[in-house]
């Protein structure tokens, strides 16, 4: 799993300068390989529910502590808190753990990456090779049986029941290894509690038990809903304007919600650039903060579609 780390000063995504990077460069991460299809007809348990008491009853338990806001009140301290943590949270797994971590969209050098990777893990969705490993498999294996969330398996399913089951609770090594070269990576995977913690913590010193009811849980919980809408309604409201042979759709009022991911279906059809609303009218909030970070040499490398991707694969669609 371990491999020897490269320079410290910037992550090498193993991308060579002189090719154009606009199309499908990095696909390989998320196109099935034959060793994927080695006993073809074994599912390895992927497509099973499985749900675990493990995950279910904190699941449960997490919404139902908002409610103690009867008790503590909703100052306007912990309504600017929430607000804070559930935008910075939004933009680090939209740009962190998803464009950056599973997709590697742009670089960006190895402190900033750890960055990333901890204020991703804040948001309680895990570690970033766990999300990195799933998503990757649900590029590859997309509205099959081996997706994770496989929209086709019913709205429930998609948005939150495959996370409660217990056939993905560990990380897909096999999916991340690109990753997993990084020990503080590992940390943080393995220890995906210290940043949520941290977190709580740092909301209830801010803001007393309004800022960690509101400004921690019920933001948290607003949070994960909004970020599992692209696993479920992405899939089923909105526009194809391109045959990517799924479900993926666009939906302008997820790209709102979202900070641009509701623009899925250009995703699906071009997983590898970091921008995902295609169009000047396709609002991609999350891009244009990359953008900005670009400008002033946070990240680099950022990667667009070129006109021959934006014209490949057409439907009838114009959104």
């Amino acid at each position: 799993m371990a491999r020897s780390l490269v320079n410290a000063n910037s992550v090498d995504n193993s991308i060579d300068d002189s090719v154009d990077h606009s199309l499908d460069d990095l696909d390989r991460l998320f196109i099935e390989s034959p060793a994927d299809t080695t006993d073809g007809n074994r599912v390895d348990g992927l497509a099973r529910s499985g749900w675990s008491k493990l995950s279910v009853v904190p699941f449960v338990v997490f919404h139902l502590i908002p409610l103690l806001v009867v008790f503590t009140g909703v100052t306007s301290r912990a309504v600017t808190i929430a607000i804070v943590t559930y935008f910075v949270r939004l933009l680090a797994i939209t740009g962190g753990y998803h464009r950056y971590f599973s997709h590697r969209t742009y670089r960006t050098g190895r402190v900033r990456q750890f960055v990333l990777a901890f204020i991703g893990v804040t948001a309680v969705q895990r570690g970033p090779l766990w999300w990195a490993g799933n998503h990757r498999a649900h590029h590859r294996y997309s509205d099959t049986e081996r997706d994770p969330h496989s929209a086709t398996r019913g709205f429930w399913w998609s948005h939150v029941g495959w996370i409660l089951s217990a056939n993905y609770a560990n990380t897909n090594g096999a999916l991340v290894q690109d990753l997993a070269r990084y020990p503080e990576l590992r940390f943080i995977d393995r220890h995906d509690w210290i940043g949520p913690w941290s977190l709580g913590v740092t909301c209830y010193l801010l803001g007393g038990w309004s800022g960690l009811i509101v400004g921690f849980f019920l933001s948290t919980v607003v949070l994960w809903h909004v970020t599992f809408t692209i696993n479920s309604l992405a899939h089923i409201w909105g526009r194809r304007p391109y045959a990517t042979g799924d479900t993926s759709r666009n939906s302008l009022t997820l790209a709102l919600l979202t900070l641009g991911e509701g623009w899925h279906n250009n995703h699906h059809h071009q997983p590898t650039c970091t921008r995902q609303g295609f169009r000047w009218y396709q609002v991609d909030i999350t891009y244009y903060v990359l953008r900005l970070a670009a400008a002033l040499k946070i990240v680099s490398h950022i990667k667009e579609p070129s006109a021959a991707a934006l014209a490949r694969n057409r439907t009838a669609s114009r959104a």
